[in-house]
């Protein structure tokens, strides 16, 4: 169990224009357009050409409304200087649909003669040119706004329309030429892919980005909430697009595919601590003991179960409990690597390894317990805490999506170090969640106070495995079963490599170090689908099954994870 010292947050950066922080905000749901079967697919270079004409035929359209947006925003926008630069993305656009079809030969294909547009393309263009047309919810239309100080508010809505669209194209490309499938010269899209993410494109993807920080900076909140909704609606078009594009073809994503007639079992495996949570449980059960001590030295009570220490007192024990945990954590882990770094991934090697880990984590909590700091909690205070607790963005939302999959029978287990079961279920409590499966330590109570014991089921990483392993040896044998497993920290580790799928989520410096040294792989997965649906297009089956893999997937976000496994 991690130890962090009470009141620790982090912080973020400020200053940036609207039209960053916007797609910041929102940078979760560009991710499912990165996942789609079609991105995929191009990305590996196997995608079916007939699909992708079919996209990039859409490409005029999509121009069209463009260079008609822009007019409009011209003739809005009051600045000079403003106008100048608006006409200029307008003429830049009209260029690009008139070499359109020169542009497309260049890189390798034909467009069909006739060009239909498709639903998602017309939600967007419709979309767009409404925006641009002043039809926004709560504002007035062109016609009835009286002074040019309006209008400018018009044209501020229909960059805040466009930007999305072109981020949107450039960080998709830029994704994909990290990925090393792209070094091969015979990848039929790369030329495409490239004029996305050339210096010419961010330049204009830039300027339309900054018109809309400059037209932004008069309004007010309410407008700016009208931009915000704009920006959003903007994305989530854009996504859908992306995931409507036909594939003719098999595809390793999503995972769960409605149309498969095989009925399959998803057993999902979570760490909870900083891969649930945004923060560790340990800061916020200290949190709790210190606010329940303040209020005995406010009140001057002091029950047979309330802690004898003072709040400033307890303040100082929790610090040095986190203070010694972190110092003896280093050498634990300084141990665990003490010999060379190991040429072959050896599984049995690593669990010996870890045994260190396992008796360092005891000792810890034993240390705990001694120490009286968990005693004299309240049981419906640790209820209110879980509930209001703050998840990763996206946690929540993919366990009540899963709910939903129709021919997918899902099975979700939280392992965990956590000292308090009730915190876990409590912050899974709302909505409609399928978590009901909590395998972690719990706190002793007596007449709903804690009396500062823990009562220890999961402390080390060879109990987390037991767990895991007791679990999937249950497993029936009808259907197909897969396991994933969800982590971030070393003690994750033997369960991640158990697992079907193994998945870690951050970047825990400890854990990757540790992966190294005794020979794990770290593939971002994106790339690792890429090669996977490679594989699978040269008729090599997609099999994720195999016992013990040394290959470990790595997500920034849970979007990523449930991109993959659920599709938009």
């Amino acid at each position: 169990m991690r130890m962090v010292a009470a009141g620790e947050e982090g912080g973020g950066g400020e200053g940036e224009g609207i039209a960053r922080r916007l797609w910041i905000k929102f940078n979760s749901e560009s991710v499912f357009a990165l996942y789609t079967p079609f991105v995929v697919c191009l990305a590996s270079g196997v995608l079916d050409p007939q699909s992708f004409v079919r996209c990039i035929s859409q490409d005029a359209f999509f121009l069209q409304a463009f260079a008609r947006a822009y007019e409009l925003a011209e003739e809005y926008a009051d600045d000079e200087e403003d106008k100048d630069a608006i006409g200029k993305l307008r003429k830049r656009v009209l260029k690009r649909l008139d070499n359109r079809d020169d542009l497309v030969r260049e890189w390798g294909f034909d467009l069909p003669s006739e060009r239909i547009s498709v639903s998602a393309t017309v939600k967007y263009t419709d979309f767009l040119l409404a925006t641009a047309s002043g039809k926004v919810e709560g504002e007035k239309s062109p016609g009835n706004i009286a002074t040019p100080f309006e209008k400018t508010k018009l044209a501020a809505y229909t960059f805040a329309a466009v930007g999305p669209c072109m981020r949107l194209y450039a960080f998709i490309s830029k994704e994909i030429l990290t990925l090393q499938e792209l070094d091969q010269s015979n990848h039929i899209y790369k030329k495409w892919i490239d004029n996305l993410a050339s210096q010419n494109y961010e330049e204009t993807a830039f300027q339309i980005e900054n018109l809309l920080d400059k037209l932004s900076i008069s309004l007010t909140g309410e407008e700016l909430k009208i931009i915000e909704k704009l920006y959003e609606q903007a994305v989530k078009l854009e996504v859908k697009f992306f995931s409507a594009q036909q594939i003719l073809q098999q595809t390793v994503v999503p995972f769960y595919q409605p149309d498969v007639p095989v009925e399959r079992t998803l057993r999902i495996f979570c760490d909870f601590d900083m891969t649930c949570t945004a923060i560790d449980s340990t800061a916020l059960l200290a949190e709790i003991a210190i606010r329940t001590a303040s209020k005995a030295d406010l009140n001057g009570y002091e029950t047979q179960l309330t802690t004898c220490m003072s709040s400033a007192d307890l303040r100082t024990t929790w610090a040095a409990l986190s203070s010694q945990y972190s110092e003896e954590y280093e050498q634990c882990m300084g141990s665990i690597m003490a010999g060379e770094k190991v040429e072959e991934f050896n599984y049995e090697d690593l669990c010996r390894a870890l045994e260190l880990l396992s008796d360092f984590e005891k000792k810890s909590n034993s240390r705990v317990i001694e120490s009286g700091v968990l005693k004299g909690l309240n049981l419906e205070d640790i209820n209110w805490a879980g509930e209001h607790l703050v998840l990763q963005d996206g946690c929540k939302g993919f366990f009540q999506e899963m709910v939903k999959c129709e021919n997918l029978k899902t099975d979700v287990h939280v392992l965990s170090y956590c000292w308090c079961g009730d915190l876990i279920r409590a912050a899974f409590s709302s909505g409609e969640l399928n978590v009901k499966n909590v395998h972690s330590n719990e706190l002793e109570y007596e007449e709903l106070v804690t009396t500062g014991d823990i009562i220890k089921k999961v402390e080390s990483p060879m109990e987390k495995l037991r767990v895991f392993n007791d679990i999937t040896e249950g497993s029936s044998k009808l259907g197909e079963h897969f396991t994933v497993y969800v982590g971030g920290s070393v003690g994750d580790l033997l369960c991640l490599l158990k697992a079907d799928i193994g998945i870690v989520i951050g970047w825990d410096s400890s854990l990757r170090r540790v992966g190294d040294h005794f020979g794990i792989s770290f593939v971002p997965l994106f790339s690792g689908l890429v090669t996977k649906q490679k594989e699978l297009t040269k008729g090599c089956t997609s099999n994720w099954k195999g016992g013990p893999s040394s290959t470990l997937y790595t997500v920034s976000s849970w979007a990523e994870i449930h991109a993959f496994l659920l599709g938009l």
